[in-house]
Parts: structure tokens; C-alpha cells; sequence
């Protein structure tokens, strides 16, 4: 099944993007048509709870640095392959050490809300503007240039609040910047006029930049802390506060900025006080280029 998942996607590869040519000393290591870009593919069973485990060999990891490379995550249920840009990801493997058997263990937790890559030792990473051959085209065309507009605090609220809406949540955003959300991107969307059932933590709740909740409901599923220039430990200790005080609640909290401030995050999420409270294992990072093309990707198809 490994090697027909595989055969079949470099099939694909080369139908769409001509030779495909395999680099030496690995099996997984690949460069692409006429260009000199680096793929390295990888892929896994899923497991009963919804997750995959994959091993990225730190001799290969080495071979994408400093070029344009993209890391596909296979699995066998799956319908499109998932795409990251390993720039995006290189300051943090190299902040990272291997394990015994000269790998970096990694995971993709699959939902109906959000799909997740876990890196360990590191943190959980919002994937989901990876998806689908689409997503290679922009990667590939993002090769040298970032084609992710500017994006104010307010435009990625209100993509966060749009692509919400659309998986079929109430949103939550504070009194405070609903006058400014709107602009070139995202969608109008209608808002929640209350939280309930969290009075312990309502303070802090109600000011998180963007929530997602069932409709009609209390049940919390995914709070966004946008950190546009303001500290990303501020963010994950409120998260903190909400997560100690209400630890009924099971949601995914996720920072939000730009990708350079990426290691910074894991940096802060490992600090002992996160690892000793848990949140480090439920906290997620989400960069603006990802926010842009999930929303594409949602409007698209």
C-alpha cells in the first residue's frame, strides 16, 4: 500500500509537471520538471484516532535546505496530498535534534475543522492551506516571492471569522473591532452577541480575537489569538488562563503571525510553565500565508 500511494502521486507529478527526477542516496528525495525544486515524500497509515506518523530522516531534511523544497504528507484515506513549504519550517528543525534513530517524529492530526502538523519536541502548526495540487501551483509560484497580500489585524480576523462561517460555526469577536472588520478579503459573516456558560473565564474569553463555537450553542470549539505586533507569550498565557480555569474546555487554541515569528513560538510554548499546565500540547501556530490560502482553498473549490 506504501509504494502504490507513492507511484501513484509521482504519476501525478509527472503527468502535471513533466520529469521527476530522484535525487541520489534516497528513495523519498525528488526534484521537479525543468526546475530545482525538492520534494520529499512522505507517508503513513491512520491510526484509529484520527492521527499519522511519519519519520523525516534528518540526511534528507538537510538535503532541502536552502532550496526551494516542499515536504507531501501521504496517508491511505486520503483524497488530496498535503503540501508544506519547508522555508517556512527550516529555522525550526534547526533549532530541533533528532532522535536515536536519526529522525524527526512528526504527525498530522486529522479533523473535519482543522488539519495539524505536530513536530516534536516543537508544537502543533495549522496545515490547512496545503491541501490539493492547487496548493503546489501557489508553492511552487511563491518559489523567491511571497504572493500573500499585507494584511492589517482586522483583514485576518475577518478571514478567521469567514472560513468559520463557512465550516458552519458562530463567531465571536470582540466589541471592540467589530466596527473594523471587512476590507478586500474574507466574507461578511453574522456575529455572536454573547459567550455563556464560562463566567469564570468570561473576561478573559471575550477578548479573544476570534472564536469559533457551535451553532446555537456553549460548546467552544477554537479560539484565534492574532499577535499582529504584540507579544506571542501574552497570547499563549491567556490561552493558559482560559485553559486552567475552564478546563472543561477541549477547544484548539491558536496563535496567529507572520511566519518569521514562527520559532518564537515554539520557543514561548516550551517554556516549563506550558509544558507543566498541557497547553503546549493543545496550542497550535497559524501564519497569515496559510490563513490567506485556506480561504482560497474553501472558496475555490
Amino acid at each position: 500500500m506504501p509504494n502504490l500511494i507513492k507511484n501513484t502521486f509521482l504519476d501525478s507529478l509527472r503527468s502535471k509537471y513533466g520529469e521527476v527526477r530522484t535525487l541520489s542516496g534516497s528513495h523519498s528525495l525528488f526534484e521537479i520538471g525543468a526546475t530545482s525544486v525538492r520534494i520529499y515524500i512522505r507517508y503513513s497509515k491512520v491510526h484509529g484516532d484520527g492521527r499519522t506518523f511519519y519519520g523525516l530522516r534528518s540526511e534528507d531534511v538537510k538535503q532541502l535546505e536552502g532550496r526551494p523544497s516542499l515536504i507531501v504528507f501521504l496517508w491511505d484515506t486520503q483524497q488530496e496530498p498535503l503540501f508544506i513549504v519547508f522555508a517556512e519550517y527550516e529555522e525550526l528543525f534547526n533549532t530541533l535534534m533528532p532522535a536515536s534513530d536519526g529522525q524527526y517524529k512528526a504527525q498530522i492530526y486529522i479533523s473535519d475543522e482543522i488539519t495539524e502538523l505536530y513536530i516534536a519536541n516543537a508544537g502543533r502548526f495549522n496545515v490547512e492551506s496545503g491541501f490539493g495540487w492547487d496548493a503546489l501551483d501557489r508553492l511552487l509560484a511563491r518559489t523567491g516571492k511571497d504572493t500573500t497580500p499585507l494584511l492589517t489585524h482586522s483583514q485576518v480576523q475577518t478571514l478567521l471569522g469567514s472560513i468559520g462561517a463557512r465550516k458552519g460555526f458562530d463567531i465571536w469577536v470582540p466589541a471592540a473591532d467589530r466596527a473594523k472588520l471587512g476590507g478586500p478579503y474574507g466574507e461578511k459573516f453574522p456575529l455572536r452577541d454573547q459567550i455563556f456558560g464560562f463566567e469564570a473565564v468570561l473576561n478573559i474569553i471575550e477578548e479573544v480575537d476570534v472564536i469559533w463555537i457551535d451553532k446555537g450553542s456553549s460548546n467552544v470549539r477554537a479560539l484565534f489569538e492574532v499577535e499582529h505586533t504584540t507579544s506571542i507569550y501574552s497570547g499563549i498565557l491567556r490561552f493558559n488562563d482560559v485553559h486552567l480555569t475552564a478546563p472543561r474546555l477541549h477547544p484548539r487554541f491558536t496563535i496567529v503571525a507572520n511566519s518569521d515569528r514562527r520559532a518564537v513560538f515554539v520557543r514561548q510554548l516550551n517554556r516549563p510553565t506550558f509544558q507543566l499546565s498541557g497547553i503546549n500540547k493543545l496550542c497550535t501556530f497559524l501564519d497569515y500565508s496559510e490563513i490567506f490560502g485556506w480561504f482560497k482553498r474553501l472558496t475555490t473549490n
